[in-house]
């Protein structure tokens, strides 16, 4: 069992940043692959980046390629996201995720997580 809470979320202007951070309870956090997920008003779930369980690998959704960064730090049971150069298209709650397959390497697809963080909401201003 995972319980998972995200911070860090809020207001930016575009081209600007944040940070968010996704902490774990539960001593396995350090054997899942991670992952973070967006959803905008009227939207579906949709991928955003994930990582492996030993932060070998990093995968990112297009949109985002190049300009977010996923990494964890398994001593502190937690997973960021670091957000640069933010557009107004990225306004969403933001969701970290476990993938509870057992796979070294993380799914895409929001079937494949199996515990979710209640979500922080990132706005972004033009």
């Amino acid at each position: 069992q995972v319980q998972l809470v995200e911070s860090g979320g809020g207001l930016a202007q575009a081209g600007g940043s944040l940070r968010l951070s996704c902490a774990a309870s539960g001593r396995t956090f350090s054997s899942y692959a991670m992952g973070w997920f967006r959803q905008a008003p009227g939207k579906e779930r949709e991928f955003v980046a994930s990582i492996t369980w030993n932060g070998g690998r990093e995968y990112y959704a297009d949109s985002v390629k190049g300009r977010f960064t996923i990494s964890r730090d398994n001593s502190r049971n937690t997973v960021y996201l670091q957000m640069n150069s933010l557009q107004p298209e990225d306004t969403a709650v933001y969701y970290c995720a476990a993938d509870i397959r057992g796979t070294y390497y993380p799914g895409r697809s929001t079937q494949e997580y199996g515990y979710w963080g209640q979500g922080t909401q990132v706005t972004v201003s033009s």
